[in-house]
């Protein structure tokens, strides 16, 4: 099966080891994995921020990016969510409006790849401690993939899940939300980081890079000793197996 990878922005700049596990992955699974070097920004910040014509130029972009693609994976259940506007930002637009339908219809996050399209529930993963996930907006309430991860992670052997508290609370990033509403973005994120934190785990697993980002910083700067990872790198570790 050949798989077209959707790398996003946040994983490029700041999270490559997300987007190698990623790949590393979908190959163990036995996917053909390709990158469509011409790829850009979904056009998620602009179109969020109401500039939506302007978004329309990275939007066409990234259709012609993965015109020929067979699936189109990504590590980003915001990111695959952007996608799926498309045909709506498209819909009175002849020239465009299917080509953004066929890509909406061919790109899926990452865990929603596995467990829907590979049907794989293990995929040979090992991780000793104890983990909590959080559930990040965009992919839970819009994209709609809510129960994949924890199919995912409830086969990693030696990892223990531990449900988060208010799981399903925003995590205060917003994309531009953070930036425009600092102080309240702050008071959502302390309550995540208490959550966290009543919940003893060695590690926050999340799929957003985003969420991610926000949440591990808050983490650092209030001295909380949990690794942050995507939940990629939690399905890609495979070495303490057997031992």
């Amino acid at each position: 099966m050949k798989v077209s990878l959707f790398v996003t922005c946040l994983i490029d700049m700041f999270y490559p080891n997300a987007g190698k596990s990623t790949v590393e992955l979908l190959e163990r699974l036995g996917c053909e994995v390709d990158f469509p070097t011409n790829q850009v920004c979904c056009g998620q910040p602009a179109y969020n921020s109401g500039y939506v014509r302007e978004a329309r130029n990275a939007m066409k972009n990234m259709i012609q990016a993965f015109e020929n693609a067979e699936y189109v994976v990504t590590p980003s259940g915001s990111c695959a969510t952007m996608f799926k506007e498309y045909p709506k930002v498209f819909q009175n637009d002849s020239e465009w409006f299917e080509k953004a339908q066929r890509l909406a219809k061919k790109t899926y996050e990452l865990t929603d790849f596995i467990i829907n399209v590979l049907h794989i529930q293990d995929v040979g993963a090992c991780l000793n401690g104890r983990a909590t996930y959080h559930t990040s907006c965009h992919m839970t309430r819009l994209l709609g993939v809510k129960d994949s991860p924890f199919q995912l992670l409830k086969h990693v052997e030696g990892l223990e899940v531990i449900p988060l508290k208010n799981q399903h609370n925003c995590c205060g990033f917003g994309g531009t939300f953070s930036i425009k509403m600092a102080e309240i973005s702050e008071q959502m994120v302390d309550e995540k980081v208490s959550n966290i934190v009543e919940g003893s785990v060695d590690y926050l697993v999340g799929a957003d890079c985003g969420c991610l980002m926000n949440i591990g910083g808050r983490l650092k700067r209030n001295g909380v000793n949990v690794e942050v990872l995507h939940i990629a790198e939690v399905l890609n570790s495979v070495e303490e197996k057997g031992e």
